[in-house]
């Protein structure tokens, strides 16, 4: 795909501040919309040159920001199969116009060795290798509009610009950590000042997630997602060395020995290397069968960790189970090496917590064995009482473990409890689920239908009676002004997110509106507003005239209009929504209801997961023979 730069539908909206659904819209009405020039018939590519011309005829206000218009140039300079190599170029440029890199074209770039001195203060030296393609010879406007994006955004941020397009472009094909389990990764076995590796790290997140590290290793076996990872380090001013080649085969640290291990190794890979690597030194615990590739990665990680050091390796919950690892496991447990195994959502994964043994260093009498459900707070909890030595109710006997299966699945080991704390534990469970029955809203039936007058938002804007304003996409990091995030507004919680003080930042007011794109909404209280916290990144600010417009009535329409729509949680454009002409003291009433609303709709949530609770409780009483069938 190269030439015009093409554009998908999601593409279209942001460049005309719409929603999706809008686009489809424009699509099926107007015979003079732009026909596809490539894609799939589910996702179809449009000339952005054809998309401008049309949006400007039909005098349909649009805006393609500078960083809009680099990536559509970037992605149409070469194939899309070399998008990587197109992002690895552009960082690549980035460090080199900040002063921050050397690069050698003559490097294999198989190897990518790091040597290159002269880095910025606190960074290691990194010599990385240019991919073999350069797309300022098919566009030479390239360096120049990175050079003027560089300067808007600054490097780093350029650069986070293209990677998160290039990972929304790619998102079905990349195996990347969620962002909060790496966190809760490195928050579990990484401190301040370690030397950090990560064997298998793909594009940096968990290097990146690192708190102070002083050095952080990687290996990478794709060369473009190794060059990336380098540029996000260095960028991100992270004392960091990559390695692009497979550490399985060729082991880019070999000798090395570290702080902490961090690992989210390819899961299932049978070609991981079997009969070549038969006497390797690494298995210290165990040959790892053809089919437990997983288990070699565990090894690998211990191997490098220093002793007393530790490791976190994310894991299929199937290897905690399976027949052919029992052996290893088994060894491990013995060892004192695993002290945990945590199943952090639904059909998982597992995250496996290890620690290199010292000499003579006693293993643990239990291990914790943790099923969390997908509340990853909770985890950091159990394992700081487990690593103080409380033998809670989920640290399993180590003892009890080495059967025939060693099966380690924390679905496999719930706690069992004895009569009296069973009885305490049930009792609370049935308790809290009366307790958080909830109240219908305090609405009433009238004898016949009182049609409102409708306006929408975009009227109520261009009357002046609420100013809407879009957050941009990214902040500046490194700060500590809070931010509210979209997972606040979803959560219900305060401001959670930082970011450094910059002009361009959206302050918060006691009374304003806070809307995520998929509708959710809340007002923005006094405490929020007096910690002086802005507008986060993907949400939109709506700041009503107070003397003529709710803002509880408003951010309750925006909360439920897709009940009316029938689009469930999708994205709409909510400018267009209709909304009730009616008395500021009308206003207030609908406010109040709609409060009530969000609030049973918090409670049924809650009831959801108290419910879900009872019913393993009881299963568990019945299976156990604490509780009996009623007669």
């Amino acid at each position: 795909m190269t030439g015009d730069p093409s554009v998908t539908a999601g593409d279209i909206a942001r460049i005309a501040g719409v929603g999706r659904a809008t686009v489809s819209n424009w699509r099926r009405r107007h015979e003079s919309f732009p026909r596809p020039v490539g894609g799939t018939a589910a996702s179809p590519l449009f000339s952005l040159a054809d998309v401008e011309g049309w949006l400007e005829r039909s005098g349909k206000p649009f805006e393609v920001s500078l960083g809009d218009r680099l990536w559509q140039r970037l992605r149409a300079a070469d194939d899309d199969f070399r998008l990587a190599d197109l992002v690895g170029w552009a960082g690549l440029r980035l460090l080199e116009t900040r002063g921050g890199v050397a690069t050698d074209p003559a490097t294999d770039p198989a190897t990518d060795p790091a040597t290159e001195p002269a880095m910025a203060p606190g960074e290691a030296a990194l010599k990385v290798s240019r991919p073999d393609v350069d797309p300022s010879a098919a566009d030479p406007e390239l360096p120049r509009m990175l050079d003027g994006l560089a300067a808007e955004r600054g490097h780093r941020d350029a650069f986070t610009f293209l990677f998160e397009r290039y990972i929304a472009a790619h998102s079905r094909r990349l195996d990347v950590t969620r962002g909060d389990v790496a966190r809760l990764m490195t928050r579990l076995v990484c401190r301040e000042g370690d030397i950090v590796l990560d064997p298998a790290c793909g594009l940096g997140t968990l290097l990146l997630a690192v708190p102070g590290a002083r050095l952080a290793l990687g290996q990478e076996s794709d060369p473009a997602a190794a060059r990336i990872a380098a540029v996000r380090l260095l960028l991100a001013g992270t004392p960091a060395e990559i390695v692009a080649a497979d550490s399985l085969r060729g082991d880019g640290f070999c000798g090395e020995v570290v702080d902490a291990a961090v690992c989210h190794p390819p899961f299932g890979d049978r070609a991981w290397g079997h009969e070549e690597l038969t006497g390797d030194p690494r298995w210290e615990y165990g040959l790892p069968p053809r089919g437990e590739p997983e288990l070699a990665w565990v090894q690998h990680c211990l191997t490098h960790v220093r002793p007393g050091g530790r490791a976190a390796v994310l894991m299929p919950s199937a290897v905690a189970g399976r027949r052919p690892g029992r052996r290893i496991r088994g060894n491990l447990l013995r060892a004192g090496a695993l002290r945990a195994v945590v199943t952090l959502a639904p059909g998982g994964p597992d995250l496996w917590l290890l620690h290199r043994p010292g000499p003579g260093e006693p293993p643990p009498a239990r291990v914790l064995l943790l099923d969390v459900d997908g509340d990853l707070d909770r985890v950091a909890r159990e394992w700081d009482r487990h690593a103080d030595g409380a033998d809670g109710e989920f640290a399993v006997p180590v003892v009890d473990l080495l059967d025939d299966e060693v099966d380690v699945s924390p679905s496999r080991h719930r706690p069992r409890h004895s009569g009296p704390a069973f009885g305490r534990r049930f009792a609370d469970a049935v308790e809290r689920l009366a307790a958080a029955a909830p109240e219908p809203p305090r609405v009433e039936l009238l004898p016949e239908q009182r049609p409102l007058p409708f306006t929408t938002i975009s009227e109520l804007a261009r009357a002046g009676v609420l100013t809407i304003v879009h957050a941009p996409t990214r902040l500046p990091a490194g700060g500590g002004v809070p931010v509210l995030t979209a997972d606040d507004i979803t959560a219900g919680t305060g401001p959670s997110g930082a970011a450094a003080a910059d002009p361009g930042l959206i302050p918060l007011r006691e009374g304003d509106v806070v809307a995520t794109a998929a509708g959710s909404a809340r007002v923005v209280d006094g405490e929020s507003a007096a910690s002086g916290a802005v507008l986060g990144p993907y949400l939109t600010l709506y700041r009503p005239d107070g003397a003529r417009l709710d803002p509880h009535f408003l951010a309750g329409f925006l909360t439920f209009a897709h009940t009316r729509t029938g689009t469930g949680s999708s994205r709409m454009d909510l400018r267009r929504m209709r909304i009730p002409r009616l008395s500021p003291d009308r206003q207030r009433e609908y406010g109040r209801a709609f409060a009530e609303l969000l609030q049973l709709t918090a409670t049924l949530r809650e009831m959801s997961t108290l419910g879900d609770a009872l019913v393993r409780l009881s299963f568990d009483g019945l299976v156990d023979g604490h509780l009996r069938p009623r007669r």
